[in-house]
């Protein structure tokens, strides 16, 4: 029995209120306050808080409320934040109290003038549909910390997630992981949601502008496109979980990784692993849910898209085209020429004004310190003009005994050197001409003429060539002999 009934039941016995106190061990006020109580029914509890408004005064208060009033035309990412309106109290009007009591007033606020409509809402996915986004993440490329941008793909369905990690953030970069998802998952989304941060779209007022190649690439695979509304990451919530799910368990610690490849091929298994989970709802494993979403996919067309955009350039005096900011060096040969450029997202691929291909080189993303290069390209020139080469880009690139070599040949050593070099780049590389350049200089022997040649080929070994030829049919033709009429006559 609680004390509570107790003392309501001596009451009723007619005990004194002063001995029911003493009974009890309560003071005479509280048994006075449950005896005289007629309504013991439950009450929504009360939650009790340090209005910040005894705190601020009414002034200040009415200066906050102005704020925030004005907040609501603003820009949603261009409001007052708590902290903000603490540094304006303090440098505008005097203000010299903590930041608590400003915090709890603006949150008190913004709950009291919420509208009907705010909040989040749970979403149904259909099986097909999925969401795509990107993030950025820190990792150790080639002992160089590097920015990657994470390509995060998911199937809100099913919680299948996919993920590749780019050098930037272009057209090219999402529909090549757009491609990758489509081959590993064998068909084609119905649809794809997209925000406002990728490069395949961009919003014009309340419309929102394809780029050409992001539109082709749907016309291809017959797919279809949704953008969010601006400031509205919940309404594709699933991949934006997916993106901070992705980071912190994948990529802590920071990833030391050789290439982009092996990076890529890290979160493959990873998220191989994450489909062997429990849906965090649905109670079914995310791999077997995510075949009610290969079933509802599109059949991928007979061509593969191409995810690739040209350009056309001209190339300064020095061979060099530039785009985006960086400098490409196409060739001397090439100075002041108009040519073709195919960028996709990791190569820019030179073509002459018939479209055959004079060079590939890396494509480079932000501000490259130095003009980006394929090695090769400078050995005419250097064969032409060998005197160029103390100044030339080609010294990094070189072995330091070829270096030195180089540094004391006179001309006529150089200009071999340089000419034997292109003829054998041109077949086995510029890797292996220049490593089997310096291994002819440890044995004492001169890198020019047939030598190098003959090194670079057997340091590099001919592709290996694939045949045909089922050996299995031997045995199936060995098996027929052996259960002929005539062999088993002559056993």
């Amino acid at each position: 029995m609680t004390t509570i009934e107790t003392i309501r039941q001596l009451d009723d016995e007619g005990m004194s209120r002063r001995a029911i106190a003493k009974a009890v061990s309560v003071s005479r006020a509280t048994v006075d306050k449950y005896v005289n109580q007629d309504d013991f029914s439950p009450i929504p509890p009360v939650k009790l808080h340090k209005p910040g408004s005894l705190a601020l005064g009414e002034t200040l208060c009415a200066v906050i409320d102005r704020w925030l009033e004005q907040d609501q035309r603003m820009p949603r990412k261009q409001r007052h934040t708590a902290q903000r309106i603490c540094d304006r109290l303090a440098a505008e009007h005097g203000y010299t109290g903590s930041y608590s009591p400003v915090q709890r007033y603006v949150k008190q606020w913004r709950q009291d003038h919420k509208a009907p409509g705010d909040g989040f809402m749970e979403l149904e996915w259909s099986p097909g549909v999925i969401q795509v986004d990107f993030g950025q993440a820190e990792i150790n490329l080639a002992s160089d910390v590097k920015v990657v941008h994470l390509l995060v793909v998911t199937f809100p369905y099913s919680n299948m997630r996919f993920c590749r990690a780019f050098a930037g953030e272009t057209a090219e970069c999402v529909i090549t992981g757009l491609l990758d998802v489509i081959d590993a998952a064998g068909g084609v989304p119905t649809e794809m949601v997209f925000d406002n941060a990728t490069a395949i779209g961009r919003r014009v007022g309340p419309k929102v502008v394809e780029s050409e190649l992001f539109a082709a690439f749907k016309a291809h695979y017959r797919t279809r496109s949704r953008y969010c509304n601006p400031y509205s990451g919940h309404e594709k919530g699933n991949v934006e979980n997916a993106v901070g799910f992705i980071r912190r368990n994948l990529l802590v610690p920071v990833p030391e990784v050789a290439s982009l490849a092996e990076l890529n091929a890290l979160l493959d298994s990873g998220c191989a692993a994450f489909a062997k989970q429990t849906h965090y709802k649905k109670a079914a494993v995310i791999a077997d849910l995510f075949q009610h979403d290969q079933q509802a996919l599109k059949a991928c067309p007979s061509v593969r898209f191409n995810p690739v955009r040209f350009e056309v350039r001209r190339t300064d005096k020095t061979g060099i085209v530039t785009v985006a900011g960086n400098r490409y060096l196409v060739g001397p040969a090439w100075a002041n020429r108009q040519v073709t450029l195919e960028l996709s997202h990791d190569t820019i691929t030179v073509l002459d004004e018939e479209s055959r291909r004079i060079i590939a080189l890396p494509r480079v993303f932000g501000t490259a310190d130095a003009t980006v290069i394929n090695p090769i390209s400078l050995l005419p020139g250097l064969a032409k003009k060998p005197g160029a080469w103390k100044n030339s880009p080609l010294r990094h690139h070189m072995p330091d005994n070829v270096v030195g070599y180089l540094d004391e040949a006179d001309t006529v050593t150089r200009r071999e050197f340089f000419t034997h070099a292109q003829t054998t780049a041109a077949e086995c590389g510029f890797d292996a001409t220049v490593t089997a350049a310096a291994a002819l200089l440890e044995a004492n022997a001169q890198p020019t003429g047939p030598h190098l040649g003959i090194a670079a080929r057997y340091s590099t070994p001919p592709p290996t060539q694939h045949t045909r030829a089922n050996l299995a049919t031997y045995d199936q033709l060995l098996a027929t002999t052996i259960n002929t009429p005539q062999h088993a006559e002559a056993t």
